[in-house]
């Protein structure tokens, strides 16, 4: 199916920011990250700062300035570059732990490791309709980054380089959320009477998921390979490494499920077994699937 690029200017991303992971990396708990949902005005702000234990307020006061900061910064970003996104709706169906995707394999993981709550051992590949319905389904796979540039501003400045560094993050992030949005309401359309405020957004209070490379449930970083080969993530200025890590850092890929169940979840540790099985499938030898997953291994 069509590829379609969508690029936004860093204000028209920043609503979508999440300031939660802004301020971890930062090494402020998430009440600090509240700064964000505040009123500017000098009163509100007071209030605010007043509202935490005196022993409290010094991170705080540091939280409301890294706020203002990070906020000039985006200002001064907003000049001169730009956030992009490339997505693709593609055919899909489920073959036992593969996807296909407009024919390519997209071998995927199964939760192996034995469960307390003795609930279903889940792979991505369930929220697909199989194969053998012969009813084809759809998928989105999905990559976003930020202008290269902006990564190298500031190198002379630890302090405003590591601001930049740590925007651009979330501006990729922000930027895919934006553009899901887009995607759920127009572009797929699978809900377009979808009505969500910002702070839903985040919380992730809409129909289906979109699991990027590196979340628990797609913990394997060579299938940023495979995305690149249906995706060709160099049309918004994204190169892959022999590892298969993204340059520019700030970027991010993965795959847009709609179904209603669908969630999030961990793969967890997988056994010897899957772990053949699924180099296998990868077309790779166990000792090269081994350093993708060492996370993963038990």
């Amino acid at each position: 199916m069509k590829q379609t690029i969508l690029s936004f200017k860093v204000h028209e991303v920043a609503p979508y920011i999440s300031w939660v992971y802004f301020f971890h990396a930062w090494g402020f708990q998430p009440r600090f990250a509240a700064i964000a949902n505040i009123h500017g005005c000098d009163s509100c702000r007071a209030s605010w700062l007043t509202g935490f234990p005196e022993e409290e307020r010094p991170k705080a006061a540091e939280a409301m300035q890294l706020f203002k900061e990070a906020n000039r910064m985006l200002n001064l970003l907003d000049r001169d570059f730009k956030v992009h996104t490339l997505f693709r709706l593609c055919d899909a169906n489920a073959d036992g732990d593969n996807l296909i995707l407009d024919g390519i394999t997209f071998p995927l993981l199964r939760q192996q490791a034995k469960k307390r709550e003795g609930g279903p051992f889940l792979c991505l590949s369930d929220f697909v309709r199989p194969l053998s319905t012969g009813i084809t389904d759809t998928v989105g796979a999905f990559a976003s980054s930020i202008d290269a540039d902006m990564q190298e501003l500031y190198e002379q400045d630890p302090y405003k380089h590591l601001l930049v560094q740590t925007l651009s993050d979330r501006l990729a992030e922000a930027a895919t959320e934006k553009m899901h949005e887009h995607v759920r309401k127009v572009a797929w359309g699978y809900a377009p009477d979808e009505n969500l405020t910002l702070a839903e957004l985040l919380v992730e209070a809409y129909q289906g998921i979109r699991p990027a490379v590196g979340y628990p449930s797609l913990p394997d970083q060579s299938v940023n390979f495979l995305l690149n080969e249906l995706l060709d993530m160099k049309q918004i200025g994204i190169t892959l490494t022999e590892n298969g890590a993204m340059h520019p850092h700030a970027s991010v890929c993965g795959l847009i499920f709609a179904h209603p169940a669908a969630e999030y979840f961990a793969v967890g540790k997988i056994g010897e077994d899957q772990l053949t099985d699924y180099a296998r499938r990868r077309g790779m030898t166990i000792a090269e699937m081994r350093k993708f997953l060492g996370a993963n291994l038990q």
